[in-house]
């Protein structure tokens, strides 16, 4: 009787022990690693950094006695400065900002276009820019998959220092002006590290007519249609407020 009752029990614990078995064996399989994604790049935060690049000015000089229009004198020039701005991301896709840009013009070519204006003689007229200043909104574009790429508009106010020179018969009148006006551009910037962005980035902008050199005689001269635009590459450093993406762990 006893040996049978020791047989069922040996029988009913079988099952447990295999189980208990199996179960330990899964514990000594080792645990795979698991990955941590790294978060998307975020474009929040202030910047700055230098550029440099060509810019083209275009100035239509008019004498205000005759009528007489000078054409378009437009010259290319090397130009080299600066921006700094704040960038804020609203979401995946969009991003907010706003912009100051400073750049110095550098050029040699000072040719006037020169016309003979009734009893004053032959004249020549010549206008350029000293250095350019913008400070514009900015909306830029990204998402997954691309998240270090932006691609950005901006519009905004400009500033623009002009020297402008009138050259006649035994006189020559000199006079800088700040004129001021509107810009509108674009760009694409790369993130080519966590604090690190390049970019490429084009202006046009527009500047109100303007009187450069009064008091010549009982003659003045004026700017119509004049504008500048840059064409400026750059990096900028990001003080990305954003975490460092992740580094995948294991055991």
């Amino acid at each position: 009787m006893k040996r049978f009752f020791l047989l069922r029990c040996v029988v009913a614990i079988a099952p447990i022990v295999q189980l208990v078995s199996a179960k330990a064996a899964d514990l000594d399989q080792p645990i795979a690693p698991i990955p941590y994604m790294a978060p998307s790049f975020s474009w929040t935060g202030f910047y700055i950094g230098p550029n440099i690049g060509a810019g083209w000015e275009n100035f239509n000089i008019t004498d205000t006695l005759s009528g007489l229009s000078f054409g378009s004198n437009t010259r290319s020039a090397f130009v080299g400065g600066g921006q700094v701005g704040f960038n804020y991301q609203v979401s995946p896709v969009l991003v907010l900002g706003v912009e100051g840009f400073f750049d110095g013009v550098a050029t040699n070519n000072n040719t006037g276009v020169a016309a003979t204006i009734p009893g004053i003689g032959l004249v020549s007229a010549s206008a350029q820019p000293d250095w350019v200043s913008t400070l514009a909104g900015r909306i830029g574009f990204t998402g997954p998959g691309f998240d270090h790429w932006l691609f950005y508009a901006k519009g905004g106010g400009a500033w623009v220092q002009t020297s402008a020179t009138i050259n006649a018969p035994f006189v020559t009148l000199s006079q800088s002006r700040t004129t001021s006006g509107w810009m509108a551009g674009g760009g694409i910037e790369w993130a080519f590290a966590h604090n690190w962005t390049a970019r490429i980035d084009y202006q046009y902008i527009g500047l109100e007519n303007t009187t450069i050199a009064p008091g010549f005689l009982v003659d003045t001269f004026t700017t119509r249609n004049a504008n500048v635009q840059t064409l400026t590459v750059g990096v900028n450093y990001l003080f990305n407020w954003s975490a460092p993406a992740a580094v995948v762990s294991s055991y």
